[in-house]
This record gives structure tokens, C-alpha cells and sequence, in this order.
């Protein structure tokens, strides 16, 4: 877990800084090698929170730090 919590606090502060989003550990806490991610934007515009959160899931595509293993995008 502590080799975890240091790679989980970085990649949430990443995420923080680069697309202006909210985010959060919701699960898999217990589990030293994976960990469930929510990550939440509000805008004014369906076209631009679309963007900047595919731009968000392509953004796990390059580091190699870490693997996405799926993802759900719900606009409302």
C-alpha cells in the first residue's frame, strides 16, 4: 500500500493540475496493484467538457505509469 499511495497522490494531482477536474480514489483501496479513479468536470459547454475529458483519457495512453483498464463517460 505505501508503494501505492504515492503513485495514486501523484497521478490525481496530474490529472488536478492538466484539465481543471475533480478527483477522487473510490475503490480498490485495499488492493496494492490497482485502484478506482472517479474524475468529475463541470462546464458550461457539452462540446468542451467532451474535449477536455477525451483529451483526459488519452492522456493515460502515454505514461507508462500507470494502465487505464476501462472507463465509463457519462455527460449530463
Amino acid at each position: 500500500m505505501k508503494d501505492k499511495r504515492p503513485v495514486i497522490k501523484s497521478l490525481k494531482d496530474r490529472l488536478r493540475n492538466k484539465f481543471s477536474v475533480s478527483v477522487s480514489e473510490i475503490g480498490l483501496q485495499d488492493n496494492h496493484r490497482c485502484s478506482e479513479i472517479s474524475v468529475a468536470m463541470a462546464g458550461t459547454g457539452r462540446q468542451y467538457v467532451n474535449s477536455a475529458l477525451s483529451s483526459l483519457i488519452n492522456f493515460f495512453r502515454f505514461p507508462p505509469l500507470v494502465e487505464l483498464i476501462d472507463y465509463d463517460l457519462d455527460l449530463f
